[in-house]
């Protein structure tokens, strides 16, 4: 296997893993296109952060309005991982034991090998000392070395028996419900609405339509490399076991750029490890008027309740005047 020493994707990658691990192991203006309802968010509070929402969408979408913005431009960047559903632990890392699992009990000298031993008991430590070579070996297994079409029924198959391991409830039913609505709101004034996630692109892809009524083709996220093989007489996409573009971070405004050509007029994204501080940035700067918007995971008893150790995303915030939802207080339902 061919390994690629990149800081930025082995962290990326590092968290998924270990987070997922450490849950194994505690566990085992003027009228829009479309007529909006008369409360386009009936799962928000009153208060100010919808209130600003709803005024930014009616000035950009009003034809007199100083701050109109034609349909073209109307694009919208949404993270994914604690923006748009739960990420404790991060779902994508929870498929990727899922799958280890299901490898494991077709071979079970799995269980005797590392790193899948480390996966499968919880070790955090291992992957800690190991490094970016067991991770990447992980990652192999369960995403690399097969076709396209082979990789996106494995997911498919994830999500429909996969159960959150402390909500107690399909994955499919992890999503914000204000932060769909959001999404259908939006549309119903013709934004373009995209996810630009950590995430895999690939591994988003398989579900984004059916959560969040955003099409495939608006998903961009993190990669591996993939090559164009005959295979028993079929033309395919192999998929091989070495990352291709890490999308978190610095690398998000560099994705839409990629994908989209514009900078979004409205980004969100959520504070866990700063890495939606440089797409709300690069949002915020285009020219004319823009929209930050920042969740704050700040509901233990709904939801979960975590901070950045050095407050990051939400210093950022405040510095640059961003939109931040309290959970706690902005939201009616969660889920």
């Amino acid at each position: 296997m061919r390994l690629k020493s990149m800081k930025q994707i082995y962290l990326l990658l590092l968290a998924f893993i270990t987070t997922a691990v450490v849950w194994l192991g505690g566990l085992t203006g003027s009228t829009p296109a479309q007529m909006a309802p008369s409360d386009p968010l009936p799962s928000w509070n009153d208060g100010a952060t919808k209130q600003a929402i709803v005024e930014f969408v009616s000035r950009v979408t009003t034809t007199d309005s100083p701050d109109f913005v034609p349909v073209e431009d109307r694009i919208a960047t949404f993270d994914n991982d604690g923006t748009l559903w739960a990420e404790q632990p991060v779902v994508q890392g929870m498929f990727v034991l899922a799958r280890l699992k299901e490898m494991a009990a077709a071979d079970p000298s799995l269980n005797q090998r590392q790193p899948f031993q480390a996966a499968l008991t919880g070790d955090v430590e291992y992957f800690k000392q190991a490094g970016e070579e067991a991770i990447m070996e992980l990652l192999a297994a369960t995403h690399a070395n097969m076709t396209q079409e082979q990789f996106e029924q494995e997911v498919r198959s994830f999500f429909e028996t996969g159960v959150h391991p402390t909500l107690g409830v399909p994955y499919t039913q992890v999503t914000y419900k204000p932060m769909v609505e959001l999404l259908e709101y939006l549309r119903a004034n013709e934004f373009q609405t995209w996810i630009c996630s950590g995430g895999g692109i690939d591994f988003m892809r398989v579900i984004s339509q059916q959560f969040y009524g955003i099409p495939p083709q608006q998903v961009i996220g993190s990669s591996i490399k993939t090559e164009f093989i005959e295979q028993d007489g079929k033309a395919t996409i192999w998929r091989l076991p070495e990352l291709g573009r890490n999308n978190d971070k610095t690398g998000k405004p560099v994705g839409i750029d990629l994908h989209i050509g514009k900078r979004p007029v409205f980004a969100a994204g959520n504070e866990r490890s700063g890495g939606d501080i440089a797409m709300l940035t690069y949002s915020q700067g285009r020219p004319g008027a823009s929209f930050q918007l920042l969740i704050n995971h700040d509901d233990a008893q709904r939801e979960f309740a975590y901070q950045e150790s050095d407050n990051a995303s939400l210093n950022a915030a405040q510095t640059n005047g961003w939109n931040v939802v309290s959970i706690k207080n902005d939201w009616k339902q969660v889920f």
